[in-house]
């Protein structure tokens, strides 16, 4: 609470702020609404400062509409809501899925490039005198922690001049940037922060370029390089900023007054209100200009309006008659362009029809020329007609049973070819086996010859197919086949069966298996026999174990007895002596 005496009520003046814990630095009297209210869906423009009219305040307006406090500590609500103020910066809602920052921050060239902008920045607005820190080239290469701390406060105070590091920076950083709205702030935790250096430091240089570039652009705004843009748009910032202008110039002046000035009031803020009212009539002199062009445009205009005005009844009927020679001009030209495609359509069909006809008439003599030579090469043989009948007969059924052949021929193919494909299968399926059996050949111990099991028999299999087969000649059907040497031993025969493998399955190879099946059961047998023997011995052993831990057990307890028992003769033979040495 202040000691002063209490001041007169003051007028109340809203402005925005960008940050968010100035009513914590005791400073501020007022909470101010935020500048970031949300854009209305109809318009796509934010709302204004500057009232609807437009129109400069004079004092008694001013005067009407202003509230006094009673205290200099004392706070007004705030219209952004109760429990304070609304941040410039309000967090965003977060988004489903995190996202990845596009910027490439792991290359060396970037990351030069980006931390030269920074210091380039840093260096144009006096970092270090504000700071009282020194800048090298290597603090955005290799930085310390406090580099980092001192960058990081810097950038942010360009933005928010107003707001005070109370806490230490891990606990400041993520809040700050969710207020940012920075879009990669799930890129950076507290424990990063605390050491920014060495494989995360690209993440921070980054960040803080972002803040860099937030910063300038706020600067860019603040000095008007956007209204053009926001002209451009649609949106006239003007009356905006000079509402601005006059509403920060008369708040400083009120807080610079005194307790007793509340007379003078009025009088500090007339030159506000007409510095105010000047500019407006500067902005709008460039309009009223404009609207006196467009009323004599306007006028011209009309007047031309007036005079042809005066005509307009010809006009009519001629701009009718035109309208209908365009018409018609339009039909004809239309009708022109169909006539001369036609014309040429046919013109193309003429051409093709006098072409085929002289090919018919050439045709034509060739054929009477045919049938002349054809008709004395008869004559000169002297055949009749009913000769002619009957070779034409003849070669009629020829030619039926050359296409009988031909068919029967198409199906003896067809079932060599399903025979062949059969053969194939057949034969890899051989080869499989072939191949299962050496493989359990292998396993059991019969292949190879050397084998444990095999006793110096080879039970290896072998197809005994020869690679050099006689193929089928080229112009046999079955030449097409896949492989046709492995399924014919010569050009007329196959393979027989016998000739296929080189070991007589079912003589030898078997007999051999089922010799190594009996001898393998037998030593089965006897192994069996020694592992009873063996379980038998182990059971007679195991209770001799058990008999003779029973008796180490008694043992035991006659030990543990003779040790009490010596323990209490012990006790008593010191009883005795020490009694017979009281005795003495």
């Amino acid at each position: 609470m202040s000691l002063a005496p209490g001041r007169p009520n003051q007028p109340i003046f809203q402005r925005s702020n960008s940050g968010t814990n100035l009513p914590d630095m005791g400073l501020s009297t007022v909470q101010r609404p935020s500048m970031n209210k949300p854009i209305s869906a109809s318009t796509g423009a934010r709302k204004s400062y500057a009232p609807v009219n437009s129109a400069p305040i004079n004092s008694a307006q001013l005067q009407q509409s202003s509230q006094r406090r009673s205290s200099v500590y004392s706070a007004r609500q705030s219209s952004s809501g109760p429990g304070g103020h609304q941040s410039f910066f309000t967090a965003a809602p977060a988004p489903a899925v995190p996202p990845r920052d596009p910027r490439p921050l792991r290359d060396r060239s970037y990351q030069a490039q980006i931390a030269q902008e920074l210091i380039d920045y840093m260096t144009h607005n006096n970092f270090e005198l504000e700071m009282k820190h020194a800048l090298s080239q290597n603090t955005m290469r290799s930085p310390t922690q406090k580099d980092f701390n001192y960058t990081f406060q810097w950038l942010y105070h360009r933005i928010d001049p107003s707001y005070r590091f109370q806490k230490s920076i891990d606990n400041e950083v993520v809040p700050i940037l969710k207020q940012l709205r920075y879009p990669y702030d799930k890129s950076i935790n507290k424990s990063q922060i605390v050491a920014v250096g060495g494989q995360n430091w690209p993440v921070f240089l980054g960040m803080l370029h972002w803040m860099m570039q937030l910063a300038r652009m706020m600067d860019q705004f603040n000095a008007g390089s956007y209204d053009d843009a926001c002209i451009d748009a649609g949106f006239d910032v003007s009356g905006d900023r000079i509402i601005f202008d006059f509403l920060t110039d008369a708040y400083h002046e009120w807080l610079a007054m005194e307790d007793d000035q509340e007379d003078e009031v009025e009088q500090v803020l007339k030159p506000h209100v007409a510095t105010m009212a000047a500019k407006f009539d500067e902005a709008n002199s460039k309009y009223l200009e404009q609207v006196k062009m467009l009323e004599a445009e306007h006028a011209a205009l009309q007047g031309q309006i007036d005079e042809l005005g005066k005509s307009r009844p010809k006009l009519a009927k001629l701009d009718e008659q035109i309208k209908i020679l365009e018409e018609d001009r339009g039909k004809f030209e239309t009708y022109n362009a169909s006539m001369e495609g036609k014309v040429e359509k046919y013109e193309g069909r003429v051409k093709i029809l006098e072409e085929e006809i002289l090919k018919v008439e050439a045709e034509l003599e060739e054929v009477h020329a045919e049938k002349s030579s054809l008709q004395t090469a008869v004559d000169q043989q002297g055949i009749t007609i009913e000769d002619i009948d009957r070779m034409n007969n003849e070669r009629d059924r020829l030619q039926k049973g050359v296409e009988g052949v031909a068919q029967r021929l198409e199906e003896c193919k067809k079932n060599v070819a399903n025979k062949e494909m059969d053969a194939t299968q057949r034969l890899d399926t051989l080869e499989r086996c072939i191949r299962e059996y050496n493989s359990l050949g292998y396993q059991i111990g019969i292949i190879p010859s050397t084998a444990v099991n095999a006793k110096g028999t080879n039970y290896e299999l072998v197809l005994t197919i020869d690679a050099n087969a006689e193929t089928l000649p080229p112009k046999s059907p079955r030449a097409q086949a896949p492989q046709p040497d492995r399924l014919v031993a010569d050009a007329s025969s196959g393979h027989q069966p016998q000739h296929l493998l080189n070991l007589d399955v079912k003589g030898v190879v078997r007999n051999g298996i089922l010799e190594l099946r009996k001898d393998i059961g037998e030593r089965k047998n006897s192994a069996a026999e020694v592992d009873m023997n063996n379980e038998d011995l182990l059971d007679k052993i195991r209770e001799a174990m058990e008999d003779k831990e029973q008796e180490v057990e008694g043992l035991g307890h006659r030990v543990r007895a003779a040790e009490e028992e010596f323990e209490k003769t012990r006790e008593v033979s010191n009883i005795v002596s020490i009694v017979t040495g009281d005795f003495y």
